[in-house]
């Protein structure tokens, strides 16, 4: 269950700062930098995603930006 701990409504082109362990894409987002858990299969840090609309995506991430897309980003 998401939202206990508030979160983040994020519309085009905006930036948000803090903790983050999921988010939703509620139209097709492109994130274009992060800080995060996540790895290619190379070993490298994955710094940007393109998350398809109603698609929920689970981790740490912190200082998000997006340059397209809705989104909410619940804390952590």
């Amino acid at each position: 269950m998401q939202g206990q701990q508030g979160g983040v409504y994020l519309s085009g082109a905006q930036t948000a700062t803090g903790n983050f362990r999921n988010i939703v894409a509620l139209t097709a987002t492109t994130i274009t930098a992060m800080t995060s858990n996540f790895v290619s299969s190379t070993g490298t840090a994955v710094t940007a995603l393109v998350i398809p609309a109603g698609t929920a995506v689970g981790g740490q991430f912190k200082n998000v930006e997006i340059s397209s897309g809705t989104a909410i980003f619940y804390y952590a």
